[in-house]
């Protein structure tokens, strides 16, 4: 499980980032946060391999949630956007709880 706060990082370029942690790890999951001014993006990826026991819109939903937005995308990725960046450490942590919880 990979989860991580990016300051400054670009969201159009966390779609590739997830893709290219889930190779390196080859089972497993990925949420990425960063917050840009006043908008927070949030990116989860699932393995295959574990799609069927975590869905990415579930995971992603969860942390969006925290930080005031919702998100959606495929099973193994899902994005969210949020307008709470001071949340964005929590939302973080609330995902990883409830990736513990699964």
């Amino acid at each position: 499980m990979i989860i991580a706060e990016l300051p400054g990082a670009d969201p159009k370029t966390f779609r590739e980032l997830v893709d290219d942690l889930k190779n390196q790890i080859g089972s497993g999951i990925v949420v990425l946060g960063t917050a840009n001014g006043e908008k927070v993006s949030l990116i989860a990826g699932v393995t295959k391999d574990l799609v069927g026991q975590i869905k990415a819109g579930e995971l992603v939903n969860q942390a969006a949630a925290v930080v005031g937005g919702k998100g959606g995308g495929r099973p193994d990725m899902a994005q969210a956007g949020g307008s709470k960046p001071e949340q964005l450490s929590a939302a973080l942590a609330a995902a990883k709880q409830w990736l513990e919880s699964q």
